[in-house]
Parts: C-alpha cells; structure tokens; sequence
C-alpha cells in the first residue's frame, strides 16, 4: 500500500453498509485504515456486516433525522 492509500486516522459512516455497494465501500475503506461506521435498518444483517468489518454497527434509518443525527454521533464517540 503506498502512502496515498493509507487512510488510518480517518472516519467515514456508510449508509447501507450492511450489504451490497454499501457493505464493498465499507470493506474497501476499512482495508485503508479508515475507521468505518455501518448503518442500515436490518439489525441482524447489520451486526453480521459489523462483525465481519470490525466495524461499528449503528440500526437506523437516515431517513429519520434523530437516527442520522445518532449514527453521526456514534462515530465521532468511536474515533
């Protein structure tokens, strides 16, 4: 990995992280150092995502202001 890959130190929330684009973004960034945040409705599939990542699992729907608001507060707490 060059130093441009690296990404240690950075946080990032990806939404739908539990399967799909969401869960590969996920992946991706967590194998650049990125401390990653999940979200998705789907608590089951969510901590199994989470599980795999080694990542922080946050059951909401961005759809609902006081979820985002929550997931975005998680990350910054976990960081």
């Amino acid at each position: 990995m060059s130093g441009d890959d690296d990404l240690t130190g950075k946080r990032a929330l990806v939404t739908g992280g539990s399967s799909g684009i969401g869960l590969a973004t996920a992946r991706a960034l967590r194998a650049r150092g990125v401390t990653v945040a999940i979200s998705g409705r789907d608590g089951e599939a969510l901590s199994r995502a989470a599980e795999e990542l080694g990542a922080l699992a946050v059951q909401g729907d961005v759809a609902v202001e006081a979820d985002a608001e929550r997931m975005v507060a998680a990350l910054e707490e976990a960081a």
